[in-house]
């Protein structure tokens, strides 16, 4: 059953998921990072025919990719578990699900946005945010139970 969030409640959980989603978008970048590095290797590889490895760096890469790979899971395990949505690491865009006059609907915030402002439906996504007024306010519920 999917936990709904009511926005006082979202809000408070800032706090707590704001940390952990800078973080998923900083071993994101590491990890696309590490891949294309293993990437380049591969096409230098290709390339020369098969030409000799710095096998250090090859091993130091895959390395990497996988333990930021690991820690990237946990980080977002800890998201999920919280009851929110990661939608895009690229931007840190995550949904606290919610409902607005009986209808499933998404609590929209972005890394770097000071509150949560805006909602969307669940089938419009980031460019269906609307701004939250005194109507979805008034309209909207969630659940009592906290994190």
């Amino acid at each position: 059953m999917p936990r709904y969030f009511r926005l006082e409640e979202a809000t408070r959980l800032l706090t707590r998921v704001a940390p952990l989603i800078g973080q998923a978008v900083a071993l994101k970048k590491a990890h696309d990072a590490a891949e294309e590095a293993l990437q380049a290797i591969n096409r230098k590889v290709a390339m020369s025919g098969g030409m000799i490895l710095d096998r250090r760096q090859l091993l130091e890469q895959r390395s990497q990719r996988q333990t930021t790979a690991q820690q990237l899971n946990e980080v977002l395990g800890e998201v999920e578990a919280i009851g929110c949505h990661v939608k895009d690491l690229d931007m840190g865009l995550i949904d606290f699900p919610s409902l607005y006059r009986g209808d499933e609907v998404c609590l929209c915030w972005r890394l770097g946005e000071k509150s949560i402002d805006f909602w969307h439906g669940t089938h419009e996504g980031f460019r269906g945010r609307k701004p939250i007024d005194a109507d979805f306010l008034q309209h909207h519920t969630g659940g009592e139970a906290e994190v």
